[in-house]
């Protein structure tokens, strides 16, 4: 993407903000490396945003697991609001996959793109057609947010998208930074975009009257969720909350704008997913309590229910009541579907280690827990409670970490991402995909025990087949019969034909 520019006329014609000695060199290039761009955005200005990433998604002890584009997190947030059109600023490579991700996982709705080159790059160009985009996007009876979001190539190059007007026609204007060298997983991307619209939504609610919530305000108390859960987890909590007194409120990241100022709202919130750090400081300087962990399995719920109580001052008779009448129910479902087995356990959802929990007390035997996400205070209770069951945990985990666990362990089950499973299935073990096939499945309540044991005992009993299907396949793909020639084949010439003998007595 380099090209040869007049620097000198370029900065003459520069608009404000854009910093051209921060976009020479391989520094702009997506192959320049995350030291380079991360230098460059420096240089650009964006000092101030990207240690405040280092913050609130610090690092270690590994640089960055593996993951996909951080960027597809925030993109998601944006594509499943109503009334919320989304812009990406950046290299067409990158757009091209994080628009087919999108819509793999279901999106049904445009992705805007705003291409650009070199030239419009550095002289602040590309800005003025981010800005004409927003401008043409902002329609007042279509949207009422529109979110714009710079990959790492406008990032690193300093494209200044604060300075892109914060309404237009009423229709609010989103612009984050999210790149790959600044912000470690796609999870915590989404925070990026729920942290920034929470922060634009309490600006607004505490200048005047806001919209409604679409259902409208609930007449009890109510308690904000944080995280992408199972849609009939936030509809167990609310149940479960029932006895206190109390509602389950939005969840975050939200569905609609307008319910950003509901979750402002309520009485208390409960971080399900511990790494919504940006989240987590917008609800506190609202003045909003914030709970970690989840009611999972018998100990967590009986612990959350306890600690939300609390925080919200319910009587302590009620919160007893809450818990006599959930908890027995909840036990009698770990007890009704028992999972037998050792299971090592990684992912990138957030919601690891609550996943451990409920395999734990539905009596497996789990060594280990890897996470790509960071160690928070809202993840406290749950590495407490695991770590003095002999759980290993591995946050920021790798690929590295997780296959190195399962060469230690030689569970019975893998749960993990793709490449966690294929390794496991090579070695014939039963794997799960923690994406599709766990975190896809209700964790909250009696519901979560007995859904999450239905599909762990159906893996675990395949055991059998894996062990058949590996002796008949014993060595095909592999060695002398994985089909690749080292060398050229010589083919070997057709030998000569040769007259047939005459039969005896036949004349010459």
């Amino acid at each position: 993407m380099a090209v040869s520019l007049d620097i000198a006329a370029l900065r003459a014609r520069r608009p404000e903000g854009i910093d051209i000695a921060a976009t020479q060199g391989d520094g702009l290039g997506c192959h320049a490396g995350k030291d380079a761009m991360r230098a460059a955005a420096e240089a650009a200005g964006l000092s101030a945003t990207l240690e405040q990433y280092k913050r609130d998604y610090p690092a270690g002890p590994h640089d960055q697991p593996q993951s996909m584009c951080p960027a597809f997190g925030s993109l998601r947030v944006g594509l499943r609001m109503r009334r919320t059109a989304t812009i990406l600023s950046g290299s067409a490579c990158c757009v091209y996959g994080l628009t087919f991700t999108s819509h793999f996982y279901g999106a049904r709705r445009s992705v805007g793109y705003v291409p650009f080159n070199s030239e419009t790059l550095v002289t602040g160009k590309l800005f003025e057609d981010i800005r004409e985009a927003v401008h043409a996007s902002a329609k007042p009876e279509e949207c009422d947010a529109v979110v714009v979001i710079n990959l790492c190539v406008p990032t690193a190059s300093g494209v200044p998208l604060r300075l892109l007007p914060k309404q237009i026609d009423g229709v609010r204007v989103i612009g984050i930074d999210v790149p790959g060298f600044g912000v470690p997983t796609h999870a915590e991307a989404k925070d990026v975009l729920a942290g920034a619209m929470l922060k634009f939504a309490r600006t607004e609610a505490e200048q005047g009257p806001v919209q409604a919530p679409r259902g409208g305000r609930s007449e009890r108390p109510s308690v904000a969720l944080i995280g992408e859960m199972f849609p009939a987890d936030p509809v167990v909590i609310g149940g479960l909350l029932e006895p206190l007194g109390l509602s389950a409120g939005p969840v975050v990241p939200t569905r609609e704008w307008r319910e950003l100022y509901g979750a402002l709202d309520a009485a208390a919130v409960a971080a399900i997913h511990p790494f919504y750090t940006a989240s987590v400081r917008e609800f506190e300087a609202a003045g909003r309590p914030v709970v970690g962990s989840a009611p999972v399995g018998h100990d967590g719920t009986a612990e959350w229910l306890e600690a939300i109580g609390n925080v919200c001052d319910v009587p302590r008779d009620k919160i007893a009541a809450a818990q006599n009448r959930w908890l027995p129910a909840i036990r009698g479902a770990l007890s009704a579907a028992p999972i037998r087995g050792r299971i090592t356990l990684s992912g990138y959802e957030g919601s690891e280690l609550l996943v451990a929990r409920l395999l734990v007390e539905s009596g497996a035997e789990v060594p280990y827990v890897g996470t790509a996400c960071p160690r928070t205070p809202w993840s406290e209770p749950d590495r407490a409670w695991l770590e003095a069951r002999g759980v290993r945990i591995r946050y920021r985990a790798s690929l590295e970490d997780d296959l190195a666990a399962f060469e230690e362990f030689r569970p019975d089950l893998a749960i993990g991402t793709t490449p966690v499973v294929q390794k496991a299935k090579e070695a014939g073990t039963p794997a799960l995909y923690f994406t599709n096939l766990i975190s896809a499945r209700p964790l909250m309540g009696a519901a979560g025990a007995g859904s999450l044991a239905k599909v762990v005992n159906a893996a675990l009993a395949n055991r059998p087949r894996f062990d058949a299907m590996r002796a008949f396949f014993e060595g095909v793909g592999t060695g002398h019969a994985a089909g690749i020639w080292q060398d050229v084949p010589r083919i070997k010439a057709a030998p000569k034909a040769q007259a047939p003998e005459k039969p005896v007595g036949e004349m010459a």
